[in-house]
């Protein structure tokens, strides 16, 4: 998978994607990072990216010219592979990033060219002809795509084959099968009095299976209920649900 950022502030990403799984899937080349600064694909002395947008309002509007030249530029670079590429706007008015967006990302495309909007944003024309689809992290105003930009690489990363360490990693994180995942503990088994839950330790891994899936749903349950709506719950997940239910009438009657 390529990344190819484009960005008014290529310095901004320095140093974020040394580190950890980034840095270890670029090594091996699972993944490759090119950052490109818009303002070389200017065409006027002063190098400019924005402007004032037409019919008044505040604020700067990044410019068309610049960003189709960039991009157009990228997209006749030939690379091989069978799987196309996207064009993608970070914007606050895109599509939620999830982590079905981020595996559908991951699979459907050899590489994803993200354009870190600033200021009240792109010209329209760029949007209407040249972008394939905006992505947003969540519904909050940041002051430029770049950090959004970060998020879709390191999300998108982690769901490419051998970029993780193991390879049931990715299919067991949270909302990867609709739910929030599970506790985890690690040594001492015992920590100032609190104990690991003894089925973790007890070998006994039908078990310690069943733990998990219980213990996913009650997290799940107790901070994003929402998510139940949508995850494919079985029989014995309705019936831990019902029993979650059931404690929590018990303990306002308690009380």
């Amino acid at each position: 998978m390529r990344f190819d950022l484009l960005t008014i502030f290529p310095e901004f990403f320095a140093g974020p994607f040394d580190f950890g799984i980034l840095r270890r899937a670029q090594k091996h080349g699972v993944i490759e990072i090119k950052i490109h600064d818009l303002r070389s694909f200017t065409t006027d002395k002063h190098h400019m990216t924005d402007d004032r947008p037409f019919g008044g309002g505040d604020g700067m509007v990044m410019k068309p010219e610049p960003i189709f030249n960039a991009i157009e530029t990228l997209l006749a670079e030939s690379v091989a592979s069978e799987k196309p590429a996207a064009i993608v706007l970070m914007s606050p008015q895109g599509t939620r990033l999830t982590q079905a967006k981020a595996r559908q990302l991951a699979n459907d495309y050899s590489r994803l060219i993200l354009l870190c909007g600033r200021y009240e944003g792109v010209d329209e024309r760029v949007i209407e002809h040249l972008v394939t689809e905006e992505l947003s992290i969540g519904d909050y105003i940041l002051t430029g795509g770049e950090l959004p930009a970060m998020v879709v690489v390191d999300a998108v990363t982690r769901l490419l084959p051998e970029a993780l360490g193991s390879a049931t990693s990715a299919v067991n994180d949270s909302f990867e099968d609709g739910l929030l995942d599970y506790p985890h503990y690690t040594r001492p088994a015992e920590f100032r009095g609190w104990a690991v839950p003894e089925v973790l330790i007890s070998g006994h891994h039908a078990e310690v299976a069943k733990w998990r899936r219980r213990a996913a749903l009650r997290k799940t349950w107790q901070h994003r209920k929402d998510l139940l709506a949508q995850a494919q719950l079985t029989p014995a997940d309705q019936k831990w649900l019902a029993e979650f239910e059931a404690e929590k009438i018990n303990e306002k009657d308690r009380t």
